[in-house]
């Protein structure tokens, strides 16, 4: 079967699935997507594997047949020799509900899960391609992505790395985290703007024509770190295999039933890999998408309606202070019956009024398969309150809204399938808003850090110990108005 990728937006011509990993994002401005059609997996094959063998089966489906020993060899790499425990997804439980923890790789956050193995996904399509130029990632971050990025990158032949994330739009922790990063190739550019306008502005910069004159010149491409690139979402699939896997070995379901995931959702790589997963016969009801009080997605998988025409919120889950969900775009190219003319068409509209509205027909099969809700953040530190008292489990302030919604969705449609919930962050990233929850007491970052660890007797994060001493090797910030010309200088100065 020839593997071919094409872009949401119809104007890229075919590209294989190492052109698809370095180029990052289509030429047109849209996602790449695979144009073939994904098999349906032999699920008691797949249980018997370990995690290596799992994600090699499953990422393998999307590369080039010759390519799968060099797949192996790359999730070896990647999630076998030490950077995860031996238990890579440890899958909790918390009352009636799973908890699949994704967070116990390099940076404490279910980043890592995809960005471990991006690096190497990237030097063996660079090989594949004869590709001698350097590679500049960019990343735009709400958080998790930029150290994640950066930890995965570093000191990579062949590649340098800048990460932009918004300044006081992110935690301390992850910030302290970021700016102490080391390695010759990375660099870190506080912004004065959020979230969005950073994805804007790295988005931009694929197609921007002085850009490309530029890095021709000085024998560079770019390429991008952030869920926009289909490496960074053919890796997730893996793990919701698995989470289904863990709990057939627990004996809590059969091979077969079905199960249902709740996922907190930012730009919504992290949900669509689940629905790639129940594309290649993972046995899914239904996906619901958790936000916190920037609901835009919400406001989607009700109406049919994406309106980005609202205040954007600084919350106590930063990492979803998303108002453009960019994988959204790929869901939605699916749903509309791969209809690329019609996506740019409401891709225009979002870029010219702030809003698109899908078809009826693309809502109903929407609506048969996702569903939504959110939580504020007084009803994110009540959960995380409550979910400790009952359970004795203690969720960070993204997995709270998971829980949360999942709560509130199975009072309203008392759909009591078993459900796992994607834990996507140690506790201890956020300490001083879980601490308060729990204690309410406010305490400095490092000081939660401490208490929490000795009042709940949970482990902190191993990549957390010892950070608040770490040295601080960041300081460039730039307005969000900036980041182009300063992409262009970086170029320049290589």
């Amino acid at each position: 079967m020839k593997k071919t990728y094409i872009s949401t937006r119809n104007l890229q011509k075919e590209i294989n699935f190492y052109q698809a990993i370095v180029q990052g994002i289509g030429d047109d401005g849209g996602l790449l997507v695979p144009q073939f059609d994904l098999p349906v997996l032999d699920l008691n094959k797949l249980a018997k594997m370990n995690y290596v063998d799992l994600a090699t089966e499953v990422i393998s489906v999307f590369v080039p047949e010759e390519g799968k020993e060099l797949i192996h060899e790359a999730c070896q790499h990647a999630y076998g020799e030490g950077l995860f425990p031996e238990d890579v997804v440890p899958v909790k439980k918390a009352g009636d509900v799973f908890i699949a923890e994704l967070f116990h790789g390099q940076t404490a956050a279910f980043k890592d899960m995809a960005l471990s193995l991006l690096p190497y996904l990237m030097t063996l399509s660079l090989k594949q391609l004869n590709e001698d130029r350097l590679v500049m990632i960019l990343a735009a971050t709400s958080g998790d992505t930029g150290k994640a990025a950066l930890e995965g990158f570093k000191d990579v032949e062949g590649t340098c790395i800048k990460v932009f994330y918004p300044l006081d739009g992110v935690s301390a922790i992850q910030q302290q985290q970021m700016v102490s990063q080391e390695g010759k190739n990375v660099k870190v550019i506080g912004i004065k703007g959020n979230f969005d306008d950073a994805q804007s502005a790295v988005k931009v910069a694929f197609g921007d024509q002085q850009l490309k004159e530029v890095s021709d010149q000085h024998h560079v491409f770019l390429s991008s770190a952030n869920s926009i690139n289909v490496g960074r979402l053919i890796p997730q699939i893996v793990y919701y295999f698995h989470s289904y896997f863990e709990l057939v070995r627990k004996q809590e379901i059969h091979m077969g039933d079905q199960i249902n995931f709740c996922v907190p959702s930012g730009n919504f790589g992290n949900c669509l890999a689940g629905w790639f997963a129940k594309n290649m016969g993972l046995p899914v009801n239904k996906f619901i998408a958790a936000s916190n009080k920037n609901n835009i997605l919400t406001d989607f998988f009700t109406t049919g309606q994406y309106d980005a025409n609202r205040e954007f919120y600084k919350t106590n889950a930063p990492a979803m202070d998303i108002l453009v969900s960019s994988n959204l775009e790929r869901l939605v190219w699916y749903m509309c019956g791969k209809d690329g003319n019609k996506v740019r068409t409401y891709m225009e509209e979002l870029k010219s009024n702030g809003i698109y509205k899908v078809d009826d027909e693309t809502f109903a099969k929407i609506k048969a398969q996702f569903a939504a809700g959110y939580l504020t953040e007084q009803q994110v530190m009540q959960t995380i309150k409550e979910c400790y008292e009952k359970t004795g489990y203690v969720l960070d302030t993204h997995t709270a809204c998971g829980y949360g919604v999942l709560k509130q969705y199975q009072e309203a449609t008392k759909d009591m399938t078993r459900t796992v919930v994607l834990s996507t962050a140690s506790p201890y990233k956020f300490p001083e808003s879980v601490y308060k929850a729990l204690f309410n007491e406010d305490l400095d970052v490092y000081d939660a850090i401490e208490k929490l660890h000795e009042k709940t007797g949970v482990a902190i994060a191993k990549p957390l110990v010892g950070i608040k001493d770490k040295e601080v090797l960041h300081k460039t910030h730039i307005d969000k108005t900036e980041i182009i010309d300063f992409i262009k200088s970086e170029i320049e100065a290589i």
